[in-house]
């Protein structure tokens, strides 16, 4: 048990308690750099960590999660020990920064909870998640022949000012409508092999920068979307989600995975997500 007086418990996943997962958690060093282990229940086990209560008590885990050098540094230790994990079979990934005031908590979550997680397992496992967005290219050009200024010689400085503008918007309005094409074909495509989809929020500024495969550049992010793919069609699922991305022009689309099932995870309660009692 460790010292509420001095540390809370982070915890990073769901899983089943086996051999396999012991030996793998004693390999994982956590957020705070501490070592994780395993609170286990009957047929249910949480992937945790001792962090210092002046760190992530609820005042200095908000601070920390406004701060986005640290929320990102957060993030990357949270997701190590997922992924770490998640070669294991089926991994029930937390909510980031889901904090409980001792290990006794966590054990009574688990067995509270107990009618939802197992459920949850079974469905995720053998199975992962790829992510699928569909931007438009800045840099590319709409379908169809581009038009010149060569018609605008005869008009005035206003004039063919105006008529630029409507030539970017009508291009513009190209480059939009093939994004749109790609993604209906691409979630018909993805739905052939996907068991589930999940429409995520098209992503604005910083956070629309590509970066994945297929990825780079700028564009407006059409698409957001996370697909739970059996793990052995995971190849011909990435063939036909390209395959279907070919063909138009102004297009990008980012192709990420396979992940643990973040998307597919149910989220923990309000009481699951902070506890400092």
């Amino acid at each position: 048990m460790t010292d509420i007086a001095q540390h809370m418990v982070y915890a990073y996943a769901v899983l089943r308690p086996t051999s396999e997962a012991a030996r793998a958690v004693a390999a994982l060093r956590g957020v705070a750099d501490e070592q994780v282990g395993l609170v286990e229940t009957g047929d249910l086990a949480a992937a945790v960590g001792p962090v210092p209560a002046g760190e992530f008590g609820e005042e200095p885990l908000k601070a920390r999660l406004e701060e986005l050098p640290r929320l990102e540094s957060l993030a990357r230790g949270h997701h190590g020990v997922v992924a770490a994990l998640a070669p294991l079979g089926a991994v029930l990934p937390l909510r980031l920064a889901t904090v409980y005031r001792d290990e006794d908590r966590v054990r009574q979550v688990l067995q509270e909870r107990r009618d939802e997680f197992l459920p949850l397992l079974d469905r995720l496992t053998g199975r992962v998640e790829w992510g699928v967005k569909v931007y438009t290219d800045a840099g590319g050009e709409p379908a169809g022949e581009p038009e010149d200024d060569a018609g605008d010689a005869g008009l005035s400085p206003g004039r063919a000012y105006l008529a630029a503008r409507r030539r970017r918007r009508r291009g513009a309005e190209d480059v939009w409508q093939a994004a749109v094409r790609t993604a209906a074909r691409i979630a018909d495509e993805a739905g052939e092999i996907a068991v589930e989809r999940v429409a995520h929020r098209p992503q604005r500024g910083e956070l629309a920068k590509a970066g994945g495969e297929g990825g780079g550049g700028h564009g407006e992010n059409i698409a957001n979307d996370a697909y739970l793919v059996p793990a052995d069609r995971a190849e011909d699922f990435r063939a036909r989600v390209l395959a279907a991305a070919e063909g138009e022009q102004g297009v990008r689309v980012e192709l990420t995975g396979p992940w643990a099932p973040y998307s597919f995870a149910l989220p923990p309660t309000q009481a699951a997500q902070r506890e400092t009692a």
